[in-house]
């Protein structure tokens, strides 16, 4: 498990996936996310505009990332 850190209220599931350096850019997130490799809090998630808060869990190939 993983933390990751952001400085504002929340961030947007694509921009998270860019932030914590899953993915390269955001056509590469955007895909990623349609292609339901995604879960947040448990539910498959592909909705890239998705708003994580601290405490949210995401799950990608077996790896969690908590925000904090």
């Amino acid at each position: 498990m993983q933390e990751v850190k952001i400085s504002t209220e929340f961030i947007k599931l694509d921009q998270f996936l860019k932030w914590a350096g899953i993915c390269n850019t955001g056509v590469d997130a955007k895909f990623f996310i349609i292609d339901g490799n995604v879960k947040v809090n448990g539910e498959t998630e592909i909705r890239r505009g998705k708003k994580l808060y601290p405490g949210d869990k995401v799950e990608i190939a077996e790896k969690i990332f908590i925000i904090k």
